[in-house]
């Protein structure tokens, strides 16, 4: 009789959350899109003519760390006696806006900090010439430095990050947007995170506690995270598509399962990606399903999302749609 009750409970369970979850596909598809800040007809775009620094082919410092400020005053201090070189991987369609200021950016916060690094842009045949404006760059920044992946058509986000890697050569990769939703300058504090054998979200003995961790996630949902420039039903979607991850999902901990801005040990990501099944948002969240059941320590670090300025979101019905989608494969197959 006991076997039995545990058995209704367990089905109740089961059932609970499948028909949440196709609840929630009917509750989350918005009627209206939300506008989005609009850029004034004679505030011009920003060129690769905008760049103010011009780095160098090559570093050579010997300090052995940097201690970087932050916007609170805290410090963020790396070690870069050793000098893995870092691989930021850029997936864009129509960012032709946005790609020189990110490109700047990241230069900035890797030659403060004194590491070395590359940039991967992957382009899927932007209409708006992004590519153009990718190859005005790589004269800038040297082939070396900037690379370029240059795709017929929107292929998606995970075959975007395969060819990105393939083409990369970096001892770890970050991957995040290019749409300026992700400032690089939590990249310094995302390294130190990695770096500490202290940082993960696990809640495994010791030992294993003593594992520097194989991804470290930028997060919205921690405290000193948060998002800027989102209407209260773009939060309230995002809050709730990942409150119904972390509730359905086993993911070791991590807050964040929709953010894409993420700095992984190539080995690590090397072996995730060829798994990974879903398509669109649910992409994100598969990645941190499978590391953690692949036995892979996350650390978080808190992060502020921006809303774009330039250019239009690729969030739409279709998104959530298919996120949902691969929500409820995930649940049932993991």
């Amino acid at each position: 009789a006991i076997a039995m009750a545990i058995t209704t409970l367990r089905g109740f369970r089961a059932t609970f959350r499948v028909v949440l979850t196709i609840l929630i596909i009917f509750v989350s598809i918005p009627t209206n899109a939300s506008p989005h800040p609009e850029v004034p007809d004679n505030e011009s775009s920003a060129t690769c003519e905008d760049l103010q620094t011009c780095p160098s082919s090559s570093s050579s410092s010997t300090t052995t760390t940097t201690t970087i400020g932050s916007d609170d005053d805290n410090t963020t201090t790396i070690n870069t006696n050793n000098k893995m070189l870092y691989s930021i991987i850029l997936p864009t369609y129509n960012e032709r806006d946005n790609l020189p200021l990110i490109a700047q950016f990241l230069h900035d916060t890797f030659a403060q900090s004194a590491l070395p690094y590359e940039i991967v842009v992957v382009d899927d045949s932007s209409p708006d010439n992004t590519l153009e404006v990718a190859k005005s760059l790589q004269k800038i920044f040297t082939e070396e430095r900037f690379r370029i992946v240059s795709r017929p058509g929107k292929l998606g986000l995970g075959s975007a990050y395969s060819a990105g890697l393939k083409a990369s050569s970096g001892d770890r990769i970050i991957l995040m947007d290019a749409d300026l939703s992700h400032h690089p300058k939590f990249i310094p504090q995302m390294i130190s995170v990695m770096d500490d054998t202290n940082n993960n979200n696990d809640d495994d003995d010791d030992t294993n506690k003593k594992k520097k961790p194989d991804i470290v996630s930028g997060t919205r949902y921690r405290p000193g995270g948060g998002v800027a420039g989102w209407d209260a039903f773009r939060k309230l979607t995002s809050c709730g598509a990942n409150f119904l991850a972390t509730f359905l999902l086993s993911t070791g901990g991590a807050s964040d399962l929709t953010g894409s801005f993420r700095l992984y040990e190539r080995a690590a990501l090397e072996e995730i990606l060829p798994r990974v099944q879903s398509r669109g948002y649910a992409f994100q969240m598969e990645i941190l399903v499978r590391a953690h059941r692949a036995g892979m320590r996350i650390g978080e670090v808190p992060i502020t999302f921006v809303d774009r300025i330039y250019g239009e979101s690729k969030l739409g019905a279709n998104e959530i749609v298919m996120y949902l989608k691969g929500l409820l494969t995930l649940f049932l197959t993991t």
